[in-house]
């Protein structure tokens, strides 16, 4: 199977601006032959743009399809796991986009389902594929030690950068029925995750860590590991857009942690590790504009007077893309699977931590 047909259930933002073209650029591994959307003109205005050769508002009947191999599942969060587990059962490999679910219940339940099928399940982190963040992998493990970590990600709304770089098309035509369904099942997966006891800014503040900062978390555990657990952390204007902030116990080093959003249309999204001789930063732009450059920083001594820094661009291929090269491998050569359910299963873990450490400090506080 070395064209893997790709069925794509969600046919939103990130199937259109990043997913989709990602899908074309390597056309000689991929071929789309149908997506389905809830909305009837989104999912037939990128079907004709894309020139996918069939189109459903039922995202059960692209599954089901003869020409399916593996699924794209870019459908709002509250699905990712019912679509993944489908799809699964019906023997077809995926790639589902962040975060893989809202729930425990829902990780193990992927995980199971993925080693009774012996079918791949890659979840959609594509910042670790980009070769400026395996370089830093590389160079981080070989430091003799670490002194301080800093994770960032601080960005203007995706609307104030995507709108100026890509027309998308939106979901104009939904009946107002079908999104206060949609609100409601994640409104209760969200419940589910943190107990009928959380109020809603805990809720909310859980959504946004999953739906933004589990980039970063997973970024963070593939660079430095696992924290072994959340000194503190703290929320402001959490009934609105959430800004979070945390430190993570490493042990022999602390990781300081910062996210939110704001109205500025730029990217802030770092990762810089302190070593007694060297620092090592990887920066990423917005994953709205297409082959944006992942850039690594080393800072070293210049003899015993000053500092060198060196920027590296290793590739100025797009994340999405090597992520994409990344699932083909796995699929057709049994390569191993970095994002697997088991890996984003700790995502959810440090999400729930950090809610955690947010309200055992707002009590202590009252």
């Amino acid at each position: 199977m070395d064209r893997i047909r790709i069925g794509v259930v969600g046919a939103g933002e990130a199937a259109q601006v990043m997913h989709l073209p990602s899908l074309r650029r390597l056309e000689a591994g991929f071929a789309v032959t149908a997506l389905a959307d809830v909305s009837a003109r989104v999912a037939s205005t990128v079907a004709a743009r894309w020139a996918v050769p069939a189109w459903e508002t039922d995202w059960r009947r692209v599954i089901a399809r003869d020409d399916v191999d593996a699924v794209l599942v870019a459908c709002p969060n509250a699905y990712h796991a019912e679509v993944t587990l489908a799809a699964l059962d019906a023997g077809l490999h995926v790639l589902v986009e962040k975060p893989m679910c809202l729930t425990m219940r829902e990780a193990e339940a992927v995980a199971a389902a993925a080693e009774r099928a012996a079918r791949v399940v890659q979840v959609g982190y594509m910042r670790r594929y980009a070769p400026a963040f395996l370089d830093a992998c590389a160079l981080v493990r070989a430091l003799p030690a670490i002194n301080l970590a800093r994770v960032r990600n601080i960005l203007g709304l995706n609307e104030l950068i995507g709108d100026q770089a890509v027309a998308v098309e939106r979901p104009d035509d939904l009946p107002e029925a079908v999104r206060a369904r949609a609100a409601r099942d994640q409104h209760a997966l969200l419940r589910e995750a943190l107990g009928t006891d959380a109020d809603a800014e805990d809720l909310h503040t859980y959504f946004f860590l999953l739906s933004l900062t589990s980039h970063d978390f997973s970024a963070m555990r593939d660079l430095i590991g696992m924290p072994e657990r959340v000194l503190y952390a703290a929320r402001r204007n959490g009934r609105v857009s959430p800004f979070v902030t945390a430190a993570f116990d490493f042990g022999s080093f602390v990781c300081h942690f910062e996210a939110g959003f704001d109205e500025l249309p730029r990217v802030e999204q770092v990762l810089d590790v302190y070593a007694p001789d060297r620092v090592v930063r990887v920066a990423y732009d917005t994953g709205y504009v297409r082959n944006l450059p992942v850039r690594l920083t080393t800072t070293d001594a210049s003899g015993r007077t000053g500092t060198v820094e060196r920027v590296a661009i290793p590739s100025w291929e797009d994340p999405f893309v090597s992520e994409w090269r990344a699932f083909h491998a796995s699929v057709t050569a049994g390569a191993p699977v970095t994002a697997s359910p088991a890996d984003a299963r700790l995502d959810l873990e440090l999400g729930l931590a950090v809610v955690d450490a947010i309200t055992r400090s707002a009590q202590e506080a009252a």
